[in-house]
């Protein structure tokens, strides 16, 4: 019988029954491998037929004790970890080449040590030199951090059942490679089983264990899924290379909240974090200018404010650009298809720019509205007063849809010296918080009250 043969795609893991230059599941073009399977070993009784361990059984009301933190001292990273860092937990963390992951990480181990952690920084991509000199870069010599440059996984498991860390950091799991794996190191089996052996072992010995991922260039971790839904923690680390902003964004998180974001500034010794993101987002803000408007937004726990940028300019194309920067451009595409029908303002024959200030990714679909107003506010060539902010989402019909956490986005606005808010009619707030807020019940209202069209 012919032997047979698995093919992995190594971009979105995928399975094949044969090789072919395009992945079906991702598009991907030249990334499908050969993946050859472990060796089944000698002929072994099946599971039924041996008799396991009994495993120990309880209620829902049993009453345990939520697990200790270790708070580092850097309270954006602890935040974002839900309040700091739970023992026997596995945290993977993704991000742009160069965007400052193993910067981030040196520093939080750092900060770990220093808070009492037996901590230990494994990598495979650089030499203990290496780190060395971005340590005395960062200002961190002296921290009692233990390395090592190694890439096999049998001994760096070896090392830490003989030290017993508290923490233990790989960078990152593309360089890991098991000798029990037939394939080579950056592949989907190798990957996969480089994080559950780690998963595993810290889970068994109580020590906490940092992955970190490579990504692809869609922004997601290369490798199989299955390791996302290994760990307890995933965060992605984004930016724009032109900006001096970092957002540290936790998708999943056993321990805390989701969606919470933590917010840093590269300098020249490191990763500066930021206790005011909305402050540091519109600090370069200058007087209104068409198409410019204020979003109060909330990501995870925190409300942050940030500016919108738009421009729409005549095309000579015969199909007009639409170019989207930060946020989601099916939805911008949506937005306008909303302004045509309902409100009868066409955008054909117009290219249209949309931008996040500051390199921040907005996801809630609560910025409708302020896309909305950025839009026509370029168009029409108005400018909305300097001193408002705007929030709500728009349906299909044009109706506005109240969002949640009203009361903290207006909170955050009048803290930073924003006096007035456009909100949708049916927005819940607290008594005092409808004070200077205009509450519109759909999008034409909105036009013609605010641009006088429509």
């Amino acid at each position: 019988m012919a032997r047979a043969e698995n093919f992995t795609c190594t971009a979105c893991g995928a399975a094949h029954s044969k090789w072919s230059g395009r992945c079906d599941a991702c598009g991907e073009w030249n990334s499908i491998v050969e993946e050859k399977p472990l060796s089944a070993g000698p002929a072994r009784k099946s599971l039924g037929a041996r008799r396991g361990a009994l495993v120990e059984l309880s209620d829902l009301s049993t009453e345990e004790q939520p697990p200790p933190r270790t708070a580092c001292g850097i309270s954006e990273l602890d935040r974002v970890l839900g309040g700091g860092l739970v023992p026997a937990s596995a945290i993977l963390l993704g991000g742009d080449p160069g965007i400052g992951k193993s910067t981030l990480l040196l520093q939080a181990t750092a900060s770990f040590a220093r808070a009492g952690l037996k901590a230990v920084y494994v990598s495979g991509e650089e030499s203990r030199a290496q780190i060395r000199m971005r340590a005395q870069r960062l200002g961190l010599a002296d921290a009692p951090v233990s390395l090592a440059a190694e890439t096999n996984l049998r001994n760096i498991l070896t090392m830490l059942e003989a030290e017993k860390p508290d923490l233990v950091v790989i960078d990152s799991i593309q360089t890991m490679w098991a000798d029990n794996v037939e394939s080579a190191p950056g592949s989907v089996s190798q990957v996969r089983a480089a994080a559950h052996e780690l998963t595993a072992f810290a889970k068994r010995h109580g020590l906490s264990v940092v992955l970190v991922g490579h990504v692809t260039k869609e922004g997601q971790i290369a490798g199989p899924r299955v390791i996302e839904h290994m760990v307890d923690t995933v965060l992605y680390f984004e930016g724009e290379r032109g900006h001096h902003f970092r957002i540290l964004r936790a998708v999943k998180n056993r321990f805390g909240p989701a969606d919470e974001i933590g917010v840093f500034e590269m300098t020249g010794k490191g990763l500066a974090e930021v206790l005011n993101p909305s402050a540091l987002f519109l600090s370069e803000r200058d007087e209104p200018a068409p198409g410019s408007v204020v979003f109060a937004g909330i990501e995870g726990t925190r409300p942050v404010l940030v500016e919108f940028q738009a421009l729409v300019a005549p095309t000579p194309q015969s199909q007009p650009r639409r170019s989207v920067v930060g946020w989601d451009g099916a939805r911008l595409s949506m937005i306008l298809a909303v302004l045509e029908a309902r409100c009868a303002i066409p955008f054909s024959g117009l290219d249209v720019y949309l931008n996040v200030a500051g390199g921040l990714k907005v996801r809630e679909p609560a910025a409708d509205l302020a896309v909305a107003a950025a839009l026509l506010s370029a168009r029409e060539d108005v400018a909305l007063p300097a001193d408002t902010v705007v929030f709500g989402e728009i349906s299909l019909s044009g109706a506005l849809r109240s969002v949640a956490q009203t009361a903290n986005r207006l909170k955050e606005a009048r803290k930073l010296g924003f006096s007035k808010a456009i909100a949708p009619a049916n927005s819940k707030m607290s008594s005092g918080d409808g004070n200077g807020v205009r509450q519109m019940p759909d999008l034409t209202s909105f036009v013609g009250e605010i641009f006088g069209a429509g």
